[in-house]
């Protein structure tokens, strides 16, 4: 067996039925526990949420929780939201989608739990500022003779980094950006290459030069990226479904068909099955949103939240943003502008399926150059917050002065990605994905009750301000 064929198999074994039941059962159990907060208070956040989020940060070693939360948003919005959602409808059918939207309705509360934990377990570090995340909450919550478990949660992040935050982020730059160049020009196999070579070392100057100023530079820079990348892609896929509004109706039947009978949607391409929508779906929406996999409760809790519960509710609009409205567009573009009935069944197409998608509806080359510039924004945008999240389980498994060995070692692997193949950059970030949602869903798990008291007494005190 080839060593690619034996990470298909093993990613497969990870993200098969038990991850399926283990992240849909633990979103449904914690909505249970906590009230469902995704839905009773989801009025509430969207009224309260982003006026909340503007103020300022207190000089208390912390940052903002607009900012906290724009670095979280940054290292969720990715290249998953292009090329991983292309991968979800063209390996899963158009079903995919609508399990993207199980798994987010159900992640939303992962997510707002997670968060919460982390603010209530966080602590401070030698230099003032906060430290948390599933490693503190599992350790400290759950008692010391958990601690291999929350170490094994930092192993597999600071591992996970290296894929879903690293280099997946790059080689899917390069990939957009060798597709833009071809539309101009011809490309032979050597240039494509000198273009990978070139993006991948541009990107990793990039993020070193935010990475090595610390969380407060990478906070502020976050702060401005993660805005602008979100409404420029936002007017582009709205363009898309405006132009194609006639065909929406049928395109959305093909989504809740395809979800419950994937070869009726599909016209039996590729053999697409139930057990396979529904895992691609869940798959690439977990690598999108990342609810349950405990990356982005590390940033926010650096946030100057008053109360845990309130920084939750920031944690819920985060997965909202993320794949409801985010990774549906996406699908919505690719289902608009290429057609069911055209996808490339059985393969991962990556960011050039997307690209058709808005090529088809609105020509000419523009699309190619958008496309390029907001995927650069995406990638750099979890490049630096995934260098945040590896950072912080490296220094919590062997110490801060390993933190800045870590960074330069990622800042390496970022210029060396532009040339790996796309199939098993996925097959790895997925498996490592899988690996940390494991403990750090046992943690959250356990410590549901501390969760539904936060929900309780902040809920309780609704007349405070709001963070």
């Amino acid at each position: 067996m080839r060593w690619t064929d034996f990470l298909n198999t093993l990613s497969g074994a990870v993200w098969g039925a038990p991850m399926t039941v283990l992240l849909l059962g633990a979103g449904l159990f914690l909505s249970l526990r906590t009230g469902f907060p995704q839905i009773v208070r989801f009025p509430q956040m969207l009224r309260h949420t982003l006026g909340a989020a503007f103020q300022k940060g207190k000089k208390s070693g912390g940052v903002s929780p607009l900012q906290a939360t724009c670095t979280a948003l940054a290292g969720a919005v990715g290249t998953g939201n292009i090329a991983g959602v292309a991968g979800a409808v063209a390996l899963g059918g158009p079903g995919a989608v609508f399990w993207m939207w199980v798994s987010a309705a159900l992640g939303m509360c992962t997510k707002y739990c997670e968060v919460a934990l982390a603010l209530r377990f966080r602590r401070r570090g030698p230099g003032g500022q906060w430290l948390g995340g599933p490693m503190y909450y599992i350790r400290d919550g759950l008692g010391r003779r958990f601690a291999p478990l929350a170490g094994a949660f930092a192993l597999f992040g600071a591992l996970a980094s290296f894929g879903i935050g690293c280099t997946a982020q790059v080689n899917t730059v390069a990939e957009t950006v060798k597709g833009a160049a071809a539309a101009f020009f011809p490309l032979t196999p050597a240039q494509q290459a000198l273009i990978a070579w070139c993006v991948s070392i541009l990107c990793a100057t990039a993020a070193a030069a935010v990475i090595l100023g610390g969380v407060q530079r990478l906070a502020e820079v976050t702060s401005r990226i993660v805005p602008a990348m979100a409404l420029l892609y936002l007017a582009a896929a709205l363009a898309v479904i405006l132009l194609r509004a006639g065909e929406l109706p049928r395109v959305l039947r093909a989504i809740i068909q395809g979800a419950f009978d994937p070869a009726a949607a599909t016209g039996g391409a590729a053999g697409i099955g139930l057990r396979q929508a529904m895992g691609r779906g869940i798959s690439r929406g977990v690598f999108s949103n990342e609810a349950g996999m405990g990356s982005s409760p590390i940033a926010h809790a650096s946030a100057t939240a008053d109360h845990p519960a309130g920084q939750g509710l920031l944690g819920i609009f985060e997965v909202f943003t993320d794949t409801v409205v985010i990774c549906t567009l996406t699908a919505l573009v690719i289902l608009l502008g290429v057609g069911a009935e055209n996808l490339p069944y059985g393969a991962d197409p990556g960011a050039a399926l997307t690209l058709r998608g808005f090529q088809s509806v609105l020509g000419g080359r523009g699309p190619g150059l958008l496309l390029a510039a907001v995927l650069s924004l995406f990638a750099l945008s979890t490049l630096l917050a995934w260098s945040y999240y590896g950072s912080r389980c490296v220094e919590y498994l062997l110490g801060p002065r390993a933190a800045k060995g870590y960074q330069l070692l990622f800042c390496l692997a970022a210029a060396l990605s532009g040339g790996i193949r796309l199939e098993i950059v996925w097959t790895v970030s997925e498996l490592f994905n899988g690996l940390m949602a494991v403990p750090n869903l046992i943690g959250v798990l356990a410590l549901s009750p501390v969760a539904a008291r936060l929900t309780r007494d902040y809920f309780k005190r609704r007349t405070a301000p709001f963070l």
